[in-house]
């Protein structure tokens, strides 16, 4: 039976939702995705199969579809541990290392799933990599009234920025910043330096290098459904 990359996805969605148990505090990621888990642990609840969750948005977005699923919502504040926190990525790496923020909830995605006990990745085949930035950009959060004086030193890191939606129309985050995607030509060499030269400058709010914190990775693909788990 040949499915769909939806289809596959759903699939990988709902193997990830088989994680989640009644009485959890949950983080719920943002995207495409991310949508299938969120709309599965909606109808769980509905039905009544999971009772007593709490649920932390990454987003807007997030917040506004497991609301109008009937998905009780925390924050991150009032809930600082969480039991558990599903999402997807844009790429990921042999040692489970992801490159999220395509979908531009960077921010909030690291600081709600930093603070999960577990952190489950949901994607297609067609996001792992051999080496992180080999496909995707890496996307930087940044201050919007420094954006243009920061691409030289984006620069340095070795990649090509460029301001996501242009100087015209720049897009905005949720959190009133902007976003610059930096492609490196050949992927980035070494993620752990670039993760501290970005967390250490004073406008950099955020960037999507997520290393360390994918606990598992489901991963959709035409012969259905594998997870890969993090080496202890």
């Amino acid at each position: 039976m040949v499915r769909t990359q939806d289809e596959l996805k759903r699939m990988a969605a709902h193997r990830a939702v088989e994680e989640v148990q009644s009485g959890m505090v949950l983080g719920l990621g943002t995207g495409s995705t991310a949508t299938y888990a969120i709309q599965r642990i909606g109808e769980l609840w509905r039905r009544g199969s999971l009772v007593d969750l709490v649920c932390v948005p990454t987003s807007r977005q997030t917040a506004a579809l497991a609301g109008g699923l009937g998905l009780p919502l925390g924050s991150i504040e009032s809930h600082p541990r969480l039991d558990l926190a599903i999402d997807g990525a844009d790429e990921v790496d042999p040692e489970l290392d992801l490159i999220k923020g395509l979908g531009g909830a960077l921010l909030w995605e690291k600081r709600v799933e930093s603070a999960a006990d577990r952190l489950i990745i949901i994607v297609d085949e067609g996001k792992l990599v051999e080496r992180l930035g080999q496909k995707s950009p890496l996307p930087v959060e940044v201050t919007v009234a420094a954006w243009k004086t920061l691409l030289p030193w984006l620069e340095g890191l070795g990649c090509e920025p460029q301001l996501r939606g242009g100087a015209e129309a720049p897009y905005i985050t949720d959190n009133g910043n902007a976003i610059v995607d930096c492609r490196f030509a050949d992927g980035i060499s070494d993620a752990n330096s670039v993760a501290v030269e970005l967390d250490g400058h004073p406008d950099v709010t955020a960037h999507g290098l997520f290393l360390g914190m994918a606990s598992s990775v489901v991963v959709a693909r035409g012969l259905g459904v594998r997870v890969l788990e993090r080496k202890s």
